[in-house]
């Protein structure tokens, strides 16, 4: 029988200035995450119509105690920033496991297993590919109301089909190498090959989708609530900022720049990161 080895690339990954700039990125936005109820300067939902439309403190005009300034209602900018990226990253990560399970149990056991178990997990795959997941996720939410909860469940049964498909090549080459073969010959059971020695080889490849999965769930989170069926208010989710800041756009663009240019930071952070990860974590096939 033949064997496909895995080689590990070059592990450059760390070499690259632009994974050391993703990790930062992710790293500051994880401490704003974590850390949001202690970091942030006001509270992100009083209200106080006197300090409306504030200018930043590059702007003339500014207040010392408001640095980013305030959005139509008052309510300090830079907190309701920070609120807005733990909202982004939890949304993010709970999509990201939730449709990670998903996509994982159905790629390892269509892998391993093949035959008509197999051509169920690729079926699936493929059904899920036909489906166009904006206009599921805006159907869903329309129809069902508007709830974080509704939304990363949402997001997390669409978003899976990555997953199934790198686990599924993964684990069919894994499946093949000589330490899943010496599980067998030692008595091994299904499950504890399936845990034990093939999960934590293709798990490598996995977290890279993970990263990418992450960025793309905080961008679809964002396009759903700048449409008014994501995150509903008051909670300062980005996307809502920014749809929120649309009609001031034009006399005050400092309200839809800053919130725009947080989510870009940090779904390019994300990608940069995950780019460094491929490539720390690359591997090839030698046939």
């Amino acid at each position: 029988m033949s064997t496909v080895s895995v080689i590990t690339g070059p592990r450059r990954g760390w070499r690259s200035a632009g994974t050391w700039i993703g990790a930062a990125i992710v790293g500051v936005a994880t401490v704003c995450a974590i850390f949001a109820p202690l970091i942030v300067p006001h509270d992100p939902f009083t209200q106080d119509l006197s300090k409306r439309l504030l200018p930043p403190f590059w702007m003339a005009g500014t207040n010392p105690d408001h640095l980013l300034g305030t959005d139509q209602l008052g309510r300090d900018y830079l907190s309701r920033l920070i609120w807005g990226c733990r909202i982004s990253m939890l949304i993010g990560i709970t999509v990201t496991i939730v449709s990670g399970l998903i996509g994982i149990t159905l790629g390892v056991l269509g892998g391993f297993l093949g035959g008509r178990v197999d051509d169920a997990v690729l079926f699936a795959i493929t059904t899920r590919l036909s489906i166009p997941v904006v206009l599921v996720a805006l159907a869903v939410v329309g129809l069902l109301g508007s709830s974080m909860a509704l939304l990363v469940l949402t997001l997390g049964l669409l978003l899976w089909d990555r997953f199934a498909v790198v686990a599924r090549s993964t684990t069919m080459q894994v499946r093949n190498l000589d330490f899943v073969a010496a599980a067998w010959c030692a008595g091994c059971s299904r499950a504890r090959i399936l845990l034990g020695e093939v999960l934590p080889n293709i798990a490598s490849h996995l977290v890279v989708v993970a990263t990418l999965e992450i960025a793309l769930a905080i961008l679809l989170e964002a396009a759903l609530s700048f449409l008014g069926l994501g995150v509903p208010p008051p909670l300062p989710s980005w996307g809502l900022m920014i749809a929120e800041a649309k009609d001031y756009m034009f006399f005050s663009p400092w309200v839809i720049v800053i919130p725009g240019v947080a989510l870009f930071v940090l779904v390019l952070g994300i990608n940069l990161l995950g780019d460094g990860l491929r490539d720390l974590f690359g591997a090839r096939s030698d046939p």
